[in-house]
C-alpha cells in the first residue's frame, strides 16, 4: 500500500506550474518542458538544465530548479530531486516574494513526505503556514497553497493508517481548490486528491465510494491530458475490482494503465501496476504470467529503493550540515557574548579602579588640609 502514497509527487509539479508559470509564460522552452513533465521527464530535465546555464533572474531560476526537481521526482530519482529542491529553497530565502517562498516550502515538504520523513515534512509545512497567514484571504495563491498543504497532511495521516483523518484533510483540500476561479491549473490536483480519497475509502472498505472517487480522478486527469495521473487512477480502480474478485476487469484496467505510463519512467507507478498484475494472475491460476510480472515488480521495487536510499543519505548529510552551521552560529554568538561580557566587566573594573583612586586622592588631600589646620 505504500506505493500508492507516492502519488502526491505530482502536487509538486502542479504547484510550480500555477505560481511560477506566470513569471516565465513567454518562454516557450519552459512551456514545452512543463508539458513533458508527466510523460517524458527526461526531455524536461534536458530543457531545464540548458535554461539554467544562462538564467540570472532569481525567481526564474527558482522555477527552473523546481521543474528539475519535479522531473526527477517523477522518475523517482529522489537523490537528484532533493539537490534541486534545496537549491530552490536557498534561493527563495533571498527573495522577498511571499508566494514564491510558500510555493518552494510546500514543494520541500512534499519532497520529505515522499521520502517518508514525515516529521520533517510537517515542520516545513508549519513554516509555509506562517507565510501563508500573511497573504490576503481572497488571494488565489492562498487557496492553492492551502489546498496543497492539506493534501500533504492527508497523505501523512493516510500513510499512518488513519484514513478517517486523512479524508478530512483531503476534503478541505478539495474545498480550497474549488475556491480558485481559474480552474485550468486545478484539474490535475483534483485528480490527485480524488485518487487518494479513493484509497482511503478502500482502506475503510467502502468500495462504492472508492469507485466514485477513482472515476472523478480519471475525469480530472483527462481534462488536463495527464496520462500518468490517469494511469494512477486506473490502477486504483483496478485494485478495487481485485478486492471484489473481478480479476479480468482489473487486468483490463491495468493494461490501460501500463500503456499510458510507457514514457513516464515513474518507478512507483510501474511497480504498482506490475504488483497488481502479478496478484491478479495468481488469483486466476496463471503461474507463468504471475512469475513474469512478479519479476518486473521486484525489479522496479529494487530500483526505487536504491534511489530512495541514496536520497535519504543526502538528506542526512544535509541535515548534518545544517546542524553544524547552526552549532557554528551558536558558538560565534557565545564567543561574541563572552567578549562583550569580558569587555563590560573590564570597563566596570576600570571605572571602579578610577573611582577608588580618585577617592583615595581626595582623602589624602583632605587629610593634608586637616593637618595644616591643626598646626595652625
Amino acid at each position: 500500500m505504500k506505493l500508492v502514497l507516492k502519488t502526491i509527487t505530482f502536487l509538486f509539479l502542479v504547484g510550480l506550474i500555477s505560481i511560477n508559470g506566470q513569471k516565465i509564460s513567454d518562454d516557450s522552452l519552459m512551456k514545452i518542458a512543463r508539458l513533458q513533465l508527466y510523460d517524458n521527464p527526461e526531455k524536461a530535465i534536458s530543457i531545464g538544465k540548458n535554461l539554467l546555464k544562462k538564467e540570472k533572474d532569481i525567481n526564474k531560476s527558482i522555477a527552473i530548479y523546481l521543474l528539475l526537481s519535479t522531473a526527477n521526482i517523477a522518475k523517482r530519482n529522489f537523490d537528484e530531486s532533493l539537490q534541486y529542491i534545496l537549491k530552490a529553497k536557498e534561493l527563495a530565502q533571498k527573495s522577498n516574494d511571499l508566494k514564491t517562498q510558500t510555493n518552494v516550502l510546500i514543494s520541500v515538504a512534499i519532497q520529505y513526505q515522499q521520502m517518508e520523513l514525515f516529521s520533517k515534512s510537517l515542520e516545513v509545512l508549519n513554516e509555509a503556514d506562517a507565510i501563508l497567514a500573511k497573504l490576503p484571504d481572497n488571494a488565489s495563491e492562498k487557496f492553492f497553497e492551502t489546498a496543497r498543504s492539506y493534501a500533504i497532511r492527508g497523505m501523512i495521516y493516510k500513510s499512518q493508517s488513519n484514513s478517517e483523518i486523512a479524508l478530512e484533510k483531503f476534503l478541505i483540500s478539495i474545498k480550497n481548490f474549488e475556491k480558485i476561479e481559474d480552474k485550468k491549473n486545478t484539474s490535475a490536483n483534483m485528480s490527485i486528491v480524488y485518487y487518494n480519497i479513493g484509497y482511503c475509502y478502500i482502506n475503510l472498505n467502502q468500495l462504492e465510494k472508492a469507485q466514485s472517487a477513482f472515476q472523478e480522478s480519471i475525469e480530472y486527469a483527462q481534462k488536463d491530458s495527464a496520462k500518468s495521473l490517469e494511469a494512477f487512477a486506473l490502477k486504483g480502480l483496478a485494485e478495487m475490482h481485485k478486492q471484489k474478485r473481478e480479476n479480468e476487469t482489473a487486468l483490463q484496467l491495468l493494461t490501460q494503465a501500463e500503456n499510458l505510463s510507457k514514457n513516464t519512467g515513474d518507478l512507483v507507478l510501474n511497480e504498482g501496476i506490475y504488483k497488481e498484475m502479478s496478484e491478479n494472475y495468481l488469483a486466476m491460476g496463471k503461474p507463468e504470467l504471475y512469475q513474469t510480472y512478479n519479476k518486473k515488480y521486484f525489479e522496479m521495487r529494487f530500483k526505487r529503493e536504491q534511489n530512495e536510499l541514496s536520497s535519504i543519505n543526502h538528506s542526512i548529510n544535509n541535515y548534518n550540515m545544517e546542524t553544524a552551521k547552526k552549532s557554528g552560529e551558536i558558538k560565534t554568538q557565545y564567543r561574541f557574548f563572552r567578549i562583550a561580557i569580558i569587555s563590560i566587566a573590564a570597563m566596570i573594573m576600570a571605572f571602579l579602579l578610577y573611582f577608588i583612586i580618585k577617592v583615595r586622592k581626595q582623602n589624602r588631600n583632605y587629610q593634608g588640609k586637616i593637618q595644616k589646620l591643626r598646626r595652625s
